[in-house]
């Protein structure tokens, strides 16, 4: 018998949809307190997983589906710069 190799899912913090972890784009908080986009899903660090569209970066912001994610608040000069690290490599895609 064949196993099924069994598929990571997330969910969207936007939208709340489970995803193929492939599918989403990471943020993470890493251990010196600060938010990157992780490319390769590696980084150590406290994740959240959104969709690749700019209305579920703006849901998740509205929603606080990121703050909740990290359990804290987080700076609005960070959201900006998360904001715009996120549509740039939504648009390398």
């Amino acid at each position: 018998m064949v196993k099924v190799k069994k598929i990571p899912t997330r969910m969207c913090v936007g939208c709340n949809e489970m995803k193929e972890k492939k599918q989403l784009v990471r943020v993470v908080k890493t251990p010196d307190n600060s938010y990157v986009i992780d490319r390769t899903g590696k980084k150590s660090g406290r994740g959240a997983y959104i969709c690749p569209n700019k209305a579920c970066l703006e849901k998740a912001i509205k929603s606080k589906g990121l703050e909740r994610s990290f359990k804290e608040k987080i700076p609005s000069q960070t959201i900006s710069e998360i904001k715009e690290e996120f549509l740039g490599e939504t648009n390398g895609r």
